[in-house]
């Protein structure tokens, strides 16, 4: 997979893996590093599935319409990349935090649905990936999700019906709304800066 990897530069400051909106790149949310924690480390992933040449982690059927299958296959084949990267750059992947956008907090949310990969994980203006499943164990997990009033793409039923799967799994989840709609906005990136200070 195509990525950008940079080590922290304090020691025991995490790594953030980047997993960018549909039709972004592995370059997108580097930017947010300094913002989020100076001081922290990057793992940054371009997804490989192509939408009308708009790089994505998995395909969808429609706006919002997952293609679940290859949401599974895509989502393992990213875990298997992780775990290659944490050999070859000499990290534990649990010293990851995923900071998703959109398309890329959809796979994050996913990663989680599957396992408690990461101790904590940073989903900007995520949807359910998956209905109908059982979740892990998430009690050793911190999630923050940032969402939009007025996003005309993940309707707020979205963030809560993610919200109450995240919290019977036993994860720790804090929700921060903006009154913007399905863009970044500085105020979000803020709250979730002050949200991973507080641990």
């Amino acid at each position: 997979m195509i990525h950008l990897f940079e080590q922290p530069k304090k020691n025991g400051a995490p790594i953030f893996l980047f997993l960018h909106g549909t039709g972004g790149t592995e370059e997108d949310l580097i930017g947010l590093t300094e913002l989020l924690h100076p001081g922290a480390g990057y793992l940054s992933v371009r997804g490989e599935v192509s939408e009308n040449g708009m790089p994505r982690f998995f395909k969808r059927l429609a706006e919002g319409v997952f293609d679940q299958e290859d949401l599974a296959l895509r989502t393992d084949k990213l875990i298997s990349f992780i775990k290659e990267k944490a050999e070859e750059y000499q990290f534990s992947v649990q010293e990851l935090i995923p900071v998703g956008y959109s398309n890329g907090a959809n796979i994050a949310a996913n990663m989680l649905f599957e396992e408690a990969l990461f101790a904590e994980a940073i989903l900007l203006h995520p949807m359910v990936p998956r209905r109908g499943v059982k979740l892990p164990d998430l009690s050793s997990v911190r999630v923050f999700i940032g969402a939009g009033a007025n996003d005309p793409i993940c309707p707020a039923s979205e963030t809560h019906d993610l919200e109450q799967l995240f919290k019977e799994a036993g994860a720790e989840v804090t929700v921060e709304w903006s009154h913007h709609g399905h863009q970044l906005v500085m105020p979000t990136i803020q709250k979730a800066a002050a949200w991973l200070s507080r641990n």
